[in-house]
């Protein structure tokens, strides 16, 4: 293995300082263990700044939030749930179509620690292959969660969910959830790479869909500038959103990065020597202009 890809990025870090070649990465760690900080200062310390977890909580005992797609099983298992769980999954689906749908994901949801944690130790052990999996899958996995609260007439999923698992085992004490973190980290490090968050999971596969008309977006606007390292696409945890915007495959395509897939973690724009990547809103993918030589696409 090229030794560039087990630890991309080292030449922003050489160009732009730790710092600047991180900042998107501390920014997300700061929100993921910044969140759990939230939820646990109630029955860790009795500090009730929030109340519940991520499928369901008020904060400050005025803000209602729900998880969109917990109140949609409750719809399908027949249940109803009050009034302040419709406002708080319109709240959360209003966030989300602004900022991207699996910012969630990426910003938010714990497991992607683990998930992260799993991947840098693969490229730091050179490991590659493992087991492919369609990207509908994830798609397939979303439907069988719904189909099983209709059938059921139960939050069937919310027993075994990871996230959910998760919580209640910092609150009540790990347990089966240790089995649950240790199963997915094990997965993805010898099994599939990214093969929870980018194929399996449900969750990702909802929030996917709902990001698909945000207004927040990554773009490759400066992709002239270009030197194809591939640092971007090794870190990547949805590789297959990369190339349409960085080499303009396809006619007119323009440089933001549309896929609802994208997980808008900004590691592509921390890791990039050339700073290539930047955020900005869907308004700005103006395609090069015609007879514009784009560069050799060297991406797979």
């Amino acid at each position: 293995m090229d030794p560039r890809e087990r630890n991309p990025g080292q030449e922003a870090v050489e160009a732009k300082g730790w710092l600047a070649a991180n900042r998107w990465l501390i920014l997300r760690r700061t929100s993921q263990l910044g969140l759990l900080l939230l939820f646990l200062l109630g029955p860790w310390f009795d500090i009730w700044i929030v109340k519940g977890n991520l499928a369901s909580s008020l904060t400050l005992n005025t803000l209602p939030l729900t998880d969109p797609l917990l109140l949609l099983q409750e719809l399908l298992a027949g249940q109803w749930p009050v009034s302040t769980a419709f406002i708080g999954a319109a709240i959360v689906l209003t966030f989300y179509f602004l900022v991207g749908g699996r910012v969630y994901c990426s910003w938010v949801c714990p497991v992607n620690l683990v998930t992260d944690s799993a991947d840098w130790l693969r490229r730091r052990l050179g490991l590659r292959g493992g087991a492919r999996f369609e990207r509908a899958t994830r798609y397939w996995m979303l439907g069988a969660v719904l189909m099983l609260a209709l059938v059921t007439g139960t939050l069937a999923w919310e027993w075994i969910n990871p996230v959910s698992m998760v919580f209640r085992g910092l609150i009540f004490g790990m347990g089966l959830a240790w089995f649950m973190v240790a199963a997915i980290f094990v997965f993805d490090l010898a099994v599939s790479r990214r093969g929870w968050c980018s194929h399996l999971c449900p969750a990702g596969a909802f929030y996917g869909l709902l990001g698909r008309g945000a207004l927040l977006r990554v773009t490759a606007d400066r992709r002239e500038a270009c030197d194809d390292c591939l640092d971007c696409f090794v870190v990547c945890p949805e590789q297959q959103v990369i190339r349409p915007a960085l080499k303009g495959t396809g006619k007119g395509i323009g440089p933001v990065i549309l896929s609802g897939e994208c997980t808008n973690c900004g590691r592509c724009i921390d890791v990039c020597a050339q700073d290539v990547f930047h955020f900005t809103t869907r308004f700005n993918n103006h395609p090069p202009l015609v007879g514009h030589d784009e560069k050799s696409e060297v991406l797979p």
